[in-house]
Parts: C-alpha cells; structure tokens; sequence
C-alpha cells in the first residue's frame, strides 16, 4: 500500500505510530533488563506491569466512551504529553517510586506495537474515520506493520546499553552484562519521539461530530435491533479477549527477562532477536492485510494464530539461544501479523457513533487480563518454573482460537 492514496489524516496516525513504536521497541527489550540491573527481582517487575495494565484498562475504557462524545485529537495529544513528561522522569531518576510510577503511568516496556497505550481507543477509532469499510482490513494491517517496523528500529538501538556500559562514565561492566546506568538514555529515544509526534497530532484535521438524527417511530424499532446485534458481538469480543489476554500475559512482557535467565545473555544478544522478530512481524502483518482480501478476516487470523499457538507450545523446548529465538520470531509472525486483521474487525462491529466504546471494549477486555500475567510469570521465572508460564499460555490461546473461529464465522466476508 502506498502512503500517497491515502487521506493526510490517516497518512499522520500511520506516521505517528511509526515514530511512537521506535521508543517502545526499545524499552520492550530492556525495561525489564534494566530493572533487573537495578536489583528488582522477577516478582517486582512482573508487578509493576501488572499495575500498568490496570491503570491502562480503566482508563481506557473512559477514553473510548468519551471520545465518541467528543473529538479524538485531544486524547491522543493528552497521550503523548504524558508519556513525554514521564520519559523525563526516568531520564532524570532510577529511583524506585518515581520509576515505578512514571513506568505505570506511561506503560513502558509492555509492547504496545506504537498504539496510544490507553488512549488508543480514540487513535484507533479516529483512524477508521478515512477508511472505507472495505480497506480497513489493509489499512489497519498496513498501520500495524508501521508499528512493528519501528519496534524493529527501537530493538536495534536496545543494544546501546551493551555498548555504552563499556564506558566508564555508565559503569564499565562487560559487554555480555551492562550497567544499570547504560540503559537511561534509551529514555531519551522517547523523548524525541513524542515531540515529533506531538507536531503530527496536532495538525492532523478530525471530522467534526455529526448530531445524532431525530428519528421517527417506525425507525425506533430498527435501531433497537441494531444496537442488540451490536451488543451481542461486543459481549462475545469481549469473552474472546479475556482468553487471548491471559496468554499473553503469560509469555510477552517477561521475554526478554526469560531469554536472559534461561540463556545468560545481555541486551547485546537479545535486542537484535528481537529487532529482525519485529521486522519479519511488520512483514507479516501486511501480508496477513493482503490475505484477509481473498480469504475474509476471520479465516486469516485463525489460520495464522494457529501456527502461532503450535509455535508457543514448542518454544521453552528449545535448548538453545539461537532455536530459541527462530522459534520466537516465527511465533511473532503469525501470532502478532494478526493484529491489525483484529482491529480492523473490531471497527466494523459496530457504527461510527459507537466505535470509540468498541476499541475501548477491544481494548479493556485484553488489557485486564493481560495484567495478571506478568505477575505471576514474574514470580515462577524467579523460581525457576521456566517452562509454565508458557504452557498456561498455550492453554489459554487454544481456547481463544477455537472460540474466535466459531464466533465471528458469519463476519469473515462481511468485513474484509
């Protein structure tokens, strides 16, 4: 897909997401190794993202609903005067209160594929507004694959700690092992992108909201009808995503955290897996876009979250960094290559007056039971339980996938 056909709005939040993903994919890779380097043990790291999600999910599910009600571009501008102010705390301390509330406030280190955080219900609901019902489904693809890609670039600059440690002003740790000082510059990686960012949002034009129209008696029943059909699929979206995210709160946040202690390796090792993971990711993702085309949505995510769960079952198996991380990639892929085929789903249940609440829905219902997960993974990781978060997350992505499939079997060709 070429940026020049489309609108400049949607040109913007594509842009945005690009430059907002180059700071996550940084802290992705090593917030937890950082922490780590502070002394933070497992349970502690898992905790603090844990915490994140629950702050995440509530207020997320305020910004969608009031976002229907009011205009989308301040939310996402609020979003990264937040995340601006809270890359300045981490820049400026490491102690740990003010680094445990700037990483809760801002969502650091959770992955978030360069969405809003909490505020990417307005994002992602403000994106459809240019997007014909027909395209979305490459449209959101394309914007996903513009988040990861920059994930890949933010996974690359992951291995500055690696190199900057070496130096006696951040330490002089060995190259395998770096310095807890050697990581905060990665904050100033943030910093810069949401300035740019704030530059895009705020001369990105936003339809203004059309007044609701007075409708007849005999239109009444109609609409009722409407609204209880849209309900029914946003009760079954928000069931489906319980499952999805109590697996990946299992296996994502804590990755890095597991490749370095299942393994002993450092930032210098990890971020590039992870930097060539989100590449092949992004690749996936507009692939999966094109598929969605000519097999529907529905049929292009079950099959590529398919291979993604065989992949995860496999993957604590492998006794090797290197067939460790060719299985992650490829798990990545097929499991994350999706994302933008769900959200792109997700938009088309329901009308334009209502699609704030449905990312928020979207949204809270994976982030609440996503924040379990690292928590407890945390815990069993600092126990040497290295294999049984992954099953439990296999578990619970089986069960998603099987649901999901039958579910919305009747919005395959519908939205695609």
């Amino acid at each position: 897909m070429k940026l020049g056909k489309l609108h400049p709005t949607t040109k913007r939040l594509i842009l945005a997401r690009a430059f907002r993903s180059i700071g996550q994919g940084a802290l992705v890779v090593d917030l937890a190794l950082y922490l780590h380097a502070l002394g933070w043990n497992g349970f502690h790291i898992g905790l603090v993202l844990s915490m994140a999600g629950f702050y995440g999910a509530i207020l997320s599910l305020s910004v969608g609903i009031l976002s229907d009600k009011l205009r989308r571009r301040p939310f996402v501008l609020v979003y990264e005067s937040i995340i601006f102010l809270c890359s300045i705390g981490a820049l400026l301390t490491s102690q740990t209160i003010i680094l445990s509330i700037v990483i809760i406030a801002a969502g650091f280190g959770r992955g978030a594929n360069g969405a809003a955080g909490p505020f990417s219900p307005a994002e992602q609901a403000w994106l459809a507004e240019e997007v014909p019902a027909f395209r979305r489904g490459t449209v959101y693809s394309f914007n996903t694959a513009s988040g990861f890609i920059g994930m890949g670039l933010g996974a690359l600059l992951a291995t500055l700690p690696s190199f900057l440690s070496l130096h006696p002003l951040f330490g002089g740790a060995a190259l395998h092992k770096a310095s807890a000082a050697s990581y905060q510059p990665l904050f100033f990686i943030v910093t810069v992108s949401t300035i740019i960012n704030f530059i895009l949002i705020f001369n990105a034009e936003e339809q203004p909201k059309n007044r609701k129209p007075k409708r007849e008696k005999e239109e009444i029943q109609s609409y009722k009808k409407v609204v209880r059909q849209e309900n029914k699929m946003l009760t079954g979206l928000v069931i489906l995503n319980s499952f999805n995210g109590l697996a990946i709160g299992f296996t994502g946040p804590l990755i890095s955290y597991w490749f370095a202690i299942r393994f002993s390796v450092g930032p210098a090792f990890i971020a590039p897996v992870m930097a060539v993971t989100f590449f092949i990711t992004g690749l996936s993702s507009l692939l999966t876009g094109k598929i969605s085309e000519k097999i529907g949505i529905v049929q292009s995510v079950v099959w590529a979250r398919f291979f993604g769960l065989l992949l995860l079952i496999v993957l604590p198996f492998a006794p090797y960094f290197w067939l460790a991380s060719l299985i992650y990639l490829l798990r990545s892929a097929f499991n994350r290559g999706s994302v933008g085929a769900r959200q792109a789903l997700t938009v088309s249940l329901v009308r334009d007056e209502r699609r704030g609440l449905a990312t928020s829905l979207n949204a809270v219902s994976m982030q609440v039971p996503q924040s379990i997960g690292p928590s407890i993974a945390g815990y069993l990781f600092s126990s040497g339980q290295l294999e049984l978060p992954f099953y439990a997350g296999a578990l619970f992505q089986g069960i998603y996938l099987a649901l999901y499939g039958w579910f919305f079997r009747n919005q395959n060709k519908t939205t695609g």
